[in-house]
């Protein structure tokens, strides 16, 4: 026994001397500005030989030339590197688990089908080891969402430095999630020779009937002023109707993408398609009916047999230039760690269409409007929240970038993580230079 608790207290010990020793920064004491710098906004615009200056976390002045600073101001020197505003990562599991194989440390999905009034924020682990691997990379916010059932639940954006999930809140609830289920048959290669073929279509239309009762019982309920009895399923919804929620209908074919727009001009809702590999094919009609996307995995392998090799690739610059808004996630099912390389997936979209600044505005001020977040985020303007990345050199190109100092409203980040950590270890131990 005595021998167990030993090697018990020795494994405890290692895990502990594992871990990273940070925290989340203090609030911003003194102002800051970076100087002689390229400045990338955001929304298009570059500013060369520029200035940024941001107080109290928020950003004061952005302009060309020098800026004569007052004292006890923070002067950081950006010649020869550049600036950006800070990633938005949408439509993840970040913070909701940690180690996908270990069921201890899953917390995004829940049992049900119809669940609107779960809410992945109050889930949401500010200690998990890879939120600081995506600070390294220039993410600082994020979207997190819950799976499992046909309606998950509510979604919130959250910024990557706080102690708890109070603390990280940046817009709470912004969103309602619908998994759309299946419109297609596929060969099931399991299935046991003179088994049932299962109708997968039927079974799918069955479940969008289903939900489309929910919902108009819903608007029933919220049209009413008195109720003899809450209704939480009711109430969570509630927001669709007025528009201060958007509709998140995780999807990919023409058709699923066809019934999730009946859907909002039933009801009135703000669309958001999470996914749409196929919706280059109907980019006319999804602008006319003013739906964003949040495109998922730009690095992918085509939907069908009959799109091009590199359509995942295209399919940004289509969009782009039928005029919809559109950002890039990753699949939700391991997103929570890949999510590091948004930016080097933006930077894909513009070897195939895009232009730099078109890939930038994707991943920061497009995804900040589709989150209802572009008022404190997603550019480098006056009066927004000072989320800032200083970088030796292109954000978008996996060769030569390189996060040299990062801020979250205005608080700068301790950029360690438990990867670099790893690198200086074993660097020492073989004496590498």
């Amino acid at each position: 026994m005595r021998k167990i608790f030993i090697y018990l207290s020795i494994l405890v010990s290692m895990m502990a001397n594992a871990q990273e020793n940070m925290h989340p920064s203090p609030p911003q004491a003194n102002p800051v500005i970076i100087r002689n710098t390229t400045i990338h906004v955001g929304n298009g615009n570059v500013i060369e030989g520029g200035y940024i200056l941001f107080e109290k976390g928020k950003i004061t002045s952005v302009g060309v030339g020098d800026y004569d600073a007052f004292a006890p101001t923070v002067i950081i020197d950006g010649r020869g590197k550049h600036v950006y505003p800070g990633v938005i990562a949408a439509s993840t599991n970040l913070g909701l688990v940690e180690v996908s194989s270990v069921r201890a440390s899953s917390d995004y999905l829940e049992v049900g089908d119809i669940n609107p009034s779960i809410r992945s924020l109050v889930a949401y682990n500010t200690d998990s080891k890879v939120i600081n691997t995506l600070r390294s990379n220039g993410i600082l916010l994020a979207h997190i969402v819950p799976s499992g059932g046909t309606i998950s639940g509510t979604s919130s954006v959250v910024q990557l430095d706080a102690w708890n999930w109070e603390d990280a809140v940046y817009k709470s609830d912004n969103g309602i999630h619908f998994n759309m289920p299946v419109l297609i048959n596929r060969p099931n290669p399991l299935r046991r020779p003179g088994a049932e073929q299962v109708d997968l279509v039927k079974q799918g239309l069955n479940k969008i009937e289903a939900v489309r009762k929910f919902f108009r019982e819903a608007k029933a309920y919220n049209s009413e002023t008195n109720h003899a009895a809450t209704n939480l399923k009711f109430e969570a919804v509630r927001g669709l109707f007025d528009k201060s929620q958007s509709f998140f209908v995780h999807c990919d074919l023409v058709k699923e993408i066809m019934v999730a727009m009946d859907f909002a001009k039933e009801f009135g809702f703000k669309l958001v398609i999470v996914g749409g590999s196929e919706g280059w094919i109907i980019a006319d009609i999804l602008k006319q009916n003013n739906v964003a996307v949040i495109l998922s995995e730009p690095h992918s392998m085509p939907a069908t047999d009959d799109d091009d090799v590199d359509q995942p690739y295209k399919t940004g610059a289509a969009l782009q230039n039928a005029g919809i808004l559109f950002t890039i996630c990753q699949d939700n099912g391991s997103g929570y760690w890949q999510q590091r390389n948004l930016p080097f997936e933006a930077g894909t979209m513009a070897a195939y269409g895009l232009t730099k600044e078109e890939a930038l505005t994707a991943i920061t001020l497009n995804a900040a409007k589709i989150l209802g977040i572009d008022s404190l985020t997603g550019s480098l303007e006056k009066g927004k929240d000072a989320n800032i990345i200083i970088s030796e050199g292109d954000l978008l190109d996996m060769k030569t970038s390189k996060v040299i100092k990062a801020f979250i409203q205005g608080r700068e980040l301790n950029l360690d993580n438990k990867q670099s950590q790893l690198f200086e270890k074993y660097k020492y131990k073989y004496s590498i230079k």
